[in-house]
């Protein structure tokens, strides 16, 4: 092992004994600083190990107050020294484990990351790996189960990871009740891998070929899951991006490790942490349990009519047209009508959608300007397209979360009116970034549904 001067410059290496101490000692102590500097200097109360939402919430950097603002940028400038170490110390790892310098780049990737440092844990120096010999000629049992054809052994690394895949995902959907980053970024990541690394067992493949294994996996399992009624269509094509880019990620790994040196001497240690590591990961991120961000989205229609008149229109409305909407036809929730009992606050509106009603308490009675709810009561989301009449996966059951919503009626020049409606809402689904994406679009839908119509309606009047 070098010196530290070399290694916190980017060059140099490291033992796995002295990564795994300083890795711990610099973790413990950027958390204490985190939790001091937040507590001591800003007055709040932080919870552990929240390390992607220091707000407990995604916000948007223009919607921040003065003290969030001074807040983040705080937690931003302790992060930046430990950032800088943390890379170091991982390209010194690899350099010591005489891995490719490009694995890094994990070091940036939520739940990844855990991953690769536990790796970087394991894996021996190149020059001890080196005088152990070959992988294969240390795991000579292997040779008997795993077919040297090339098609296959491709079939047996996708029938593999197919079992673990489904194995994993009844893990953490049915006993964890977690669709966490384990579920979403760790199976698709180890079923890339290992489908590679069975299907270079033998010998070296080309990379084009290995990508296509690493497709395989994931596709099957979406089969599977869909064939046993786990899933519907809906939630798999909307899953499919996300795990088609880590299984990708996960088979190219396998990849550059095997043409590296082949066979590779840290494949083993990579199997073993991905099979081992997994379900420990989604049982220590379901233990942890994030408390889910808050998201909000509006929608907003200019309507040729003053708010007066689009106010009866705003607080309920009688039954919309059938969709056209492909989203809606294929099965996601879209309203019905609106009824409401009583007036001003306290009385409770009720929207119905496809697959049941919101209950929705209203809280700010500004006519015409405001309406104001929170929502008592959630339907499920969507409808799922399934092969059998009907299923009912963990997910529809309170991880998408209508928290309230609003219209607000803005008057314009000449009698016109901007109209706005707002949703607030959060998810139990992570990562959180990537499924707001479609719970965000899918509410600007129904907004617009509602909008159109209530645009309409007042205009005719």
């Amino acid at each position: 092992m070098t010196s530290a001067v070399p290694i916190l410059t980017g060059t140099g290496s490291i033992s796995r004994l002295t990564f795994l101490i300083s890795g711990i000692l610099l973790a413990m102590f950027k958390q204490g600083l985190d939790i001091g500097l937040s507590v001591l200097a800003f007055h709040r109360t932080v919870r552990a190990f929240n390390y992607w939402f220091p707000f407990d919430r995604a916000v948007a950097l223009t919607s921040l107050g003065a003290a969030d603002y001074k807040h983040l940028l705080a937690i931003v400038a302790v992060a930046v020294p430990f950032i800088w170490i943390g890379v170091c110390l991982t390209l010194a790892r690899l350099r010591d484990a005489g891995l490719p310098l490009w694995l890094s780049l994990f070091f940036f990737v939520p739940f990844l990351n855990m991953l690769l440092f536990i790796f970087l844990c394991c894996v021996p120096t190149a020059e001890a790996a080196t005088r152990r010999g070959p992988l294969a000629a240390r795991h000579r049992s292997f040779d008997q189960w795993i077919p040297r054809g090339v098609a296959a052994s491709a079939f047996a690394g996708a029938m593999l990871t197919l079992l673990l895949g489904l194995l994993f995902v009844g893990f953490s959907t049915t006993v964890l009740a977690s669709y966490g980053w384990g579920l979403f970024v760790g199976v698709p990541f180890m079923m890339g891998f290992l489908s590679v690394t069975i299907y270079c067992f033998h010998e070296p493949r080309t990379f084009s070929s290995c990508i296509g294994v690493a497709c395989l996996s994931p596709m099957l399992l979406g089969l599977g899951l869909l064939a046993y009624a786990i899933e519907g269509i809906i939630c798999l094509l909307m899953a499919a991006p996300l795990a088609m880019v880590l299984a990708l990620m996960g088979g190219s790994f396998a990849y550059w490790l095997q043409s590296s040196r082949h066979p590779s001497p840290a494949t083993p240690a990579v199997m073993g942490l991905l099979l081992l590591g997994l379900p420990l990961g989604m049982s220590v991120e379901r233990l942890l349990s994030p408390a889910p961000p808050v998201f909000a989205v509006t929608t907003s229609v200019e309507v040729d009519a003053p708010p007066e008149v689009l106010w009866p229109n705003v607080i309920a409305f009688a039954e919309l047209p059938p969709p056209s909407e492909l989203l809606f036809r294929a099965g996601v929730a879209y309203p019905i009508r609106a009824e409401i009992v009583g007036a001003g606050p306290g009385a409770v509106r009720r929207c119905v959608f496809s697959t049941g009603a919101f209950l929705e308490p209203i809280t700010v009675w500004d006519a015409p300007r405001l309406l104001k709810f929170s929502v008592a009561s959630n339907p499920a989301p969507l409808a799922e397209w399934t092969p059998y009449e009907s299923i009912t996966p963990p997910h529809l059951r309170g991880f998408l979360v209508s928290e309230g919503g609003q219209f607000r009626l803005t008057p314009l020049s000449g009698g016109r009116t901007l109209l706005e409606g707002t949703t607030w809402y959060r998810h139990s689904m992570w990562p959180a970034s990537y499924w707001k994406l479609w719970s965000d679009h899918i509410i600007h839908e129904i907004h617009l549904r509602v909008l159109r119509y209530i645009a309409a309606r007042s205009v005719s009047r």
